[in-house]
């Protein structure tokens, strides 16, 4: 390497802890969104907020053409701003397969949510259980490649000894603090499954 060209950028350890919190608070929103997608026995405008509808030739979610709104527990009601995009509204939400039949009076689109058998429920708890340890198994993956890269760090001795320790220490304290929320998470989705 000549004098002139530039080192290559090597990242620091407050850096480094600062980018794994930031990949485990996306691999949270990821469960979250995982989340929203599971039915309960109550209505929420997050079921079908992503449903992308063909809208004059272009695959857009179903938030951005239309108000979903909840009246009550047991409906989602959705008004399309564009009344001529209810057909395709209507389509878009039996090709995605929810297990939801959506009745079109013209103007809006009401979709009844009907309560869940006491075998679905159970399915639904083992779904979002499995979701949730996939978020937990990508926090892990996260915490193992920011581990590997303090361990370089301090073999390329860029850090002490003791500054990799406070490193590893940290990043397992974040790493469990992410676990933690994973399980809150989950707790608030298996108690909202069990209402009846």
């Amino acid at each position: 390497m000549s004098p002139t060209e530039p080192k290559p950028a090597v990242m620091n350890l407050p850096a480094l802890l600062r980018d794994a919190e930031g990949k485990m608070q996306k691999g949270l929103e990821a469960v979250t969104r995982n989340f929203n997608t599971v039915r309960t026995g109550r209505a929420n405008p997050t079921l079908v907020e992503g449903v992308r509808v063909d809208y004059y030739g272009t695959p857009t979610p179903l938030k951005q053409i239309a108000a979903i709104n909840t009246p009550d527990p047991r409906m989602i009601v959705i008004q399309p701003w564009d009344v001529n995009s209810l057909p395709e509204i209507e389509k878009a939400l039996l090709k995605a397969d929810l297990g939801l039949s959506p009745f079109n009076d013209g103007k809006v689109i009401r979709i009844s949510i009907p309560p869940l058998s006491t075998e679905r429920r159970e399915e639904m708890a083992r779904m979002v259980r499995t979701q949730a340890e996939e978020g937990r198994i990508a926090i892990r993956n996260i915490r193992h490649v920011a581990k590997d890269s303090i361990e370089r760090l301090f073999k390329d001795k860029l850090i002490p000894e003791d500054d990799k320790f406070k490193g590893i220490d940290d990043l397992q304290k974040l790493t469990d603090r992410y676990h933690k929320k994973v399980d809150e998470l989950l707790a608030a989705k298996e108690s909202e499954l069990k209402v009846v």
